[in-house]
């Protein structure tokens, strides 16, 4: 007997709902000016900058969910910009591309 089974006898009552699956990409609005990425060192820390992004605030956060995850790094966001530790400005580049947008590189 298997879980579900288990939950069955529970709660006979119970109706299951189909999982909604949500792609993210498809969500994500696409601008046609670049985001900035640029590279800094705070406390003697590297640190990659993606700012410029004049879509909504939530996509925003998705997107650096996004890349946190896939990069698995840490980071934040402020100030309306994603904030990742350390030098990935030639990944996230690559990953920004894929995603369909138009990216910059700031700086050296």
């Amino acid at each position: 007997m298997d879980l579900k089974d288990q939950l069955k006898n529970l709660f006979p009552d119970h109706e299951e709902q189909p999982e909604e699956t949500v792609n993210s990409d498809s969500t994500l609005w696409l601008q046609d000016e670049p985001i900035l990425c640029k590279y800094e060192k705070r406390k003697g820390k590297p640190i990659t900058i993606l700012e410029g992004y004049t879509g909504a605030i939530e996509d925003f956060k998705q997107l650096a969910k996004d890349l946190k995850k896939e990069l698995s790094v840490g980071g934040s966001f402020k100030d309306d910009k994603i904030i990742i530790q350390g030098d990935y400005r030639d990944k996230i580049m690559t990953i920004l591309k894929n995603k369909g947008f138009n990216v910059k590189r700031v700086g050296g």
